[in-house]
């Protein structure tokens, strides 16, 4: 794998929005559901602009994103989609790596998401735990989502093991 990390332009927002929604289906949500998150899964051209959206490219494709959103002293990770065909390869673990290391050059001490129930463990690789729960029913199924925080002065690089 040929991965390179670049922060991503507002002109792929098209794009970053089509890995999103394929990203998703790799999970055999219903196709409802889908039409039901299209505003959560849409990344636009401002978003891009007003945060710090990477993309990482595995010879010249798109493998996956994710965003860096920062409020005050809260850093939050936000659009982290992989290629399902990238899935454990790498690329996730190289945007997550890289956007931590961005928040701690930014002096930020936490990083916190809201996981998709299916990434969780992916995210408990990488340093993350489980600090509460997040509410997310739909069509009157309760469905709750992990909420996570990663302590970045904390993490251990697997090249300090």
């Amino acid at each position: 794998m040929d991965l390179q990390i670049r922060r991503a332009t507002p002109e792929e927002a098209d794009a970053l929005t089509a890995l999103a929604h394929l990203a998703k289906r790799h999970w055999n949500y219903p196709e409802k559901w889908i039409e039901l998150w299209k505003a959560d899964l849409t990344i636009t051209p401002e978003f891009i602009s007003n945060n710090e959206v990477y993309v990482a490219h595995d010879q010249g494709a798109i493998a996956g994103c994710c965003a860096l959103v920062v409020t005050g002293s809260l850093a939050e990770l936000e659009h982290m989609w992989i290629d399902p065909q990238q899935m454990g390869r790498g690329a996730g673990r190289a945007l997550f790596e890289h956007v931590t290391r961005r928040a701690g050059d930014l002096g930020l001490s936490e990083l916190e998401l809201s996981a998709d129930p299916n990434a969780e463990g992916f995210y408990q690789r990488m340093g993350a735990e489980r600090i509460g729960d997040v509410a997310a029913d739909i069509e009157g199924q309760a469905r709750v989502l992990p909420r996570m925080r990663v302590r970045l002065g904390a993490r251990i690089s697997n090249s300090e093991c």
